[in-house]
């Protein structure tokens, strides 16, 4: 990329509450969000270029809060100012050793950066990472919730064109999964689907609620992180006995871990989520997983646009994501302040249109 005359330097860091009300509360096993407490970014390099980046902190998935976001970003601040922007591993790394417990405020920081970077150099975000795809088709989410509740968000989504569904399994309504999948796949009745527990399951529960599934079970193209982040044993156990692909989410946290859950034959599918580690390291379990063989998905947290559209230029500029899981800006009310992204049609993310960074503005 030619980034212009000289190496522009990191000159001011700016950090914002962004709450954003759902239309509907957006349950995982693990907890469910009614609002989504996000953290906008602001990075300005020498020249004045700018780019914005999102936090997407979801306590019931990583722990973290909006509070703590907000109260570790000086560091962030410090620890980036003055920086060559087109050095963004050495920044990164600064990064991690000053957020170590709050990876989502690190994404933030380096969302906006690359925005800044390629904006800079008028090139899409997309295209800095390959440019292999101008187009992304993802799946939609089915949050937790009762059996009619599981079919009338089959029922919308299968109206809407969705063809891929993600059921949020597991946790106080684990008795009623196979009923709840049963019910909705009635109402979508030529989606494939995706099974996620969120690490809630053990690997008998898992393998029983396939079982539970019947002729179902055909259905299922993925089990997403049935069984707790730390066993292993668990996730190989489901992925050799529940004759489904398993993806790890939260048990692939950077690329040691994708090389290894690798090594150990544990899962054949790894959830990128920018969110969980920050651009640089997940664009680096991107390329892990492929030189290991194992399948891609793209993923996030409860973000809007613009994080998810980040991601999806990720996903779009590397290619080769299997799994497209960037639905969440479809369960928020309405952002005023947010301008452009990708442009959805049902389960179609376009980024043609994007022209120079990841296309989103922030008007606040």
């Amino acid at each position: 990329m030619n980034y212009g005359s000289g190496v522009p330097n990191i000159v001011d860091l700016e950090f914002f509450p962004m709450d954003v009300e759902l239309l509907e509360p957006f349950g995982i096993a693990t907890g469910a969000q009614l609002v989504a407490r996000n953290v906008v970014v602001r990075l300005t390099l020498a020249d004045g270029t700018q780019g914005i980046g999102e936090a997407a902190p979801f306590p019931a998935v990583n722990g973290e809060t909006q509070e703590q976001v907000l109260a570790a970003l000086p560091a962030a601040r410090r620890a980036v100012l003055g920086s060559a922007a087109a050095r963004y591993r050495r920044v990164a790394a600064a990064l991690r050793e000053a957020l170590p417990a709050t990876p989502s405020a690190q994404a933030a920081v380096e969302i906006a950066l690359f925005d800044a970077l390629t904006r800079r150099a008028r090139c899409s975000l997309s295209d800095f990472f390959g440019g292999q795809a101008q187009a992304l088709r993802t799946d939609i989410t089915l949050p937790t919730g009762d059996v009619d509740q599981a079919a009338r968000a089959a029922r919308r989504a299968a109206e809407q064109g969705f063809d891929t569904l993600k059921v949020k399994v597991g946790g106080a309504l684990q008795a009623l999964d196979a009923e709840r999948i049963r019910n909705a796949a009635r109402e979508a009745p030529q989606a494939a689907w995706i099974l996620d527990a969120n690490a809630s399951l053990s690997a008998d529960a898992a393998l029983g609620l396939l079982d539970a599934l019947g002729s179902l079970r055909e259905r299922v193209v993925l089990f997403e992180q049935p069984t707790p982040r730390e066993d292993w044993d668990g996730l190989r156990r489901v992925q050799e006995h529940g004759r489904v692909p398993v993806a790890a989410d939260e048990s692939a946290r950077n690329s040691a871990d994708v090389a290894e859950l690798s090594r150990h034959r544990v899962v054949s599918v790894i959830n990128i989520k920018i969110t969980k580690c920050g651009v640089v390291e997940a664009w680096d379990m991107a390329v892990t997983s492929k030189t290991c063989g194992l399948g891609l998905m793209i993923g996030g947290m409860v973000e809007t646009e613009l994080a998810m559209t980040a991601s999806a230029c990720l996903a779009a500029g590397l290619g080769g994501f299997q799994f497209v899981d960037l639905d969440t800006p479809l369960f928020m009310a309405e952002r005023p302040k947010l301008r452009g992204g990708f442009l959805q049609r049902g389960p179609e993310l376009d980024l043609a249109q994007i022209e120079a960074g990841h296309g989103v503005t922030w008007l606040g």
